[in-house]
């Protein structure tokens, strides 16, 4: 059984999710994603290693992480996921410079029950200035010891390389026009594009072309429009990764949010 559920409020979008043999296969966010594992064992890979969420276990994502998921066994899982864009998270925070979680899992009641309250108000569809205020509630009750301000810059090359990928979303890339660019080989840019990001560049441009489907379906977009002005080949096509990445297709996540 697989149930996922999305609904979003101003710039914050709530899952609620419920699955048994489903498992997302290796994707990444661009929003910073907090969570709590309500029944199961959420297990996944972040950054070369191997994390488990257990029961009322707060779940903390940096913007384009990459990491997989599952469940620990047959039993199933049930869990809530809030994604929030970083600028709005950074204003809150009142910082300039992106900020990172330090801990993957964490253990904290207030910040679990600061997340629920969060989740079912978005789900229920209150009032957006109700979710406005659970909103700095919550990120007011994230200890300043699981976040670093010490963020190591990515590498320029790399930027410049995801500069060249955002640009052709509608598109192919090229990875050839890319590693002219940064004076690089085509073995040398992967490797060093694995090494800053965790992923390959290919697999990045996917992420980024499901990312920014999902933020035109948020506009309304017609979902045929969006196939086209996204450089997918059809509806299947999209459908297949936004699945991979969200537990459903393209055109239940727009439903969800209708």
């Amino acid at each position: 059984m697989e149930r996922f559920i999305y609904k979003k409020s101003s710039d914050i979008t709530a899952l609620s999710a419920s699955f048994t043999d489903f498992t997302y296969k290796k994707h990444c966010h661009e929003e910073y994603a907090l969570g709590v594992t309500l029944r199961g064992i959420q297990e996944y890979n972040l950054d070369g290693s191997f994390h488990a969420s257990y029961e009322n276990g707060v779940m903390l994502f940096n913007p384009e992480q990459v990491h997989d998921g599952r469940a620990h066994d047959s039993s199933g899982l049930d869990y809530v996921m809030l994604y929030i864009e970083p600028k709005l998270f950074l204003d809150i925070l009142g910082k300039k410079d992106m900020v990172r979680f330090a801990s993957p899992v964490v253990y904290s009641q207030v910040l679990r029950n600061s997340i629920l309250n969060l989740s079912n108000a978005i789900q229920s569809e209150d009032d957006e200035a109700l979710c406005s205020e659970l909103l700095l509630s919550l990120i007011d009750t994230i200890n300043p010891t699981n976040i670093f301000t010490d963020y190591k810059r990515d590498n320029k090359l790399v930027n410049k390389a995801k500069e060249m990928i955002y640009s052709k979303l509608e598109g192919v890339m090229s990875l050839d026009e890319i590693c002219k660019e940064v004076s690089l080989s085509k073995f040398q840019f992967i490797r060093l594009f694995k090494a800053n990001t965790g992923t390959s560049p290919y697999q990045y441009f996917i992420f980024c072309k499901v990312n920014r489907a999902k933020q035109l379906l948020e506009k309304s977009k017609d979902i045929y429009s969006v196939v086209a002005e996204c450089g997918f080949v059809d509806l299947s096509h999209l459908n297949k990764y936004f699945k991979r990445i969200y537990g459903i297709t393209a055109f239940e996540y727009k439903s969800h949010l209708n």
